[in-house]
């Protein structure tokens, strides 16, 4: 009898710790954060030419304009751990929303030199550099640190399908046509400085972006 209580006790036991250690490491800052792969994610995000990769996955090089006319490519934000969204400056729904939150985000890290933010236009044949000055001004963007870029839409949108995983099954429908695309994401996705994609949040969200400032600490 005594046996068996000693391993009902002995079993309870483990148990308790077990769930104790799991809520730590949930809860525990230190947390080490997921690194996404494009099998990770939904296949129809990605391209299907690396819809099976597994690891090793990095952001392609890219070069696109920003708000003062200067570009900004992928070695500019080498060695920067980064946030990217997709908007554009005629949305009236999700942008004004996920923008104020960049705002909240640009904020929290004032000063932070290896913290940036990429705004990606969906909508370059209206955004324009000028464009993007009047929106970047409105939104009290820090020169340097937030950037709005615009530039090729091809290239734009093979940025968010090879890269940070953007593009919506219904969006993607006619990826050949560049001009018939069009993506509307809430998403925000967190980039590493070694330029591997960390995290995606719902920009929307403020509780999503919160989480969203404490992994960016994480990985500064």
């Amino acid at each position: 009898m005594k046996l068996r209580i000693y391993t009902l006790l002995f079993i309870a036991t483990i148990c308790f710790i077990v769930a104790y250690s799991s809520l730590s490491e949930k809860n525990s800052p230190n947390k080490i954060l997921p690194v996404y792969n494009p099998i990770d994610v939904n296949s129809s995000l990605v391209d299907s030419s690396i819809q099976r990769k597994g690891y090793g996955h990095r952001i392609q090089s890219f070069s696109f304009i920003n708000q003062h006319g200067e570009i900004i490519t992928n070695k500019d934000v080498e060695n920067d751990v980064y946030v990217v969204e997709y908007f554009f400056t005629t949305c009236s729904t999700i942008c004004p929303k996920m923008n104020t939150q960049m705002q909240w985000l640009q904020r929290k890290f004032k000063g932070i030199k290896n913290f940036k933010i990429l705004s990606f236009t969906v909508q370059p044949e209206i955004d324009s550099v000028p464009v993007l000055k009047e929106y970047a001004e409105e939104y009290g963007a820090v020169d340097g640190q937030w950037h709005f870029l615009t530039g090729d839409k091809k290239k734009l949108y093979a940025l968010a399908r090879k890269s940070y995983f953007l593009l919506k099954p219904a969006e993607a429908k006619n990826l050949g046509d560049a001009n018939s695309d069009f993506i509307h994401t809430n998403n925000f996705v967190l980039v590493d400085k070694d330029q591997r994609i960390r995290g995606y949040y719902d920009g929307t969200s403020a509780k999503e972006v919160d989480k969203l400032a404490r992994d960016i600490r994480k990985l500064i």
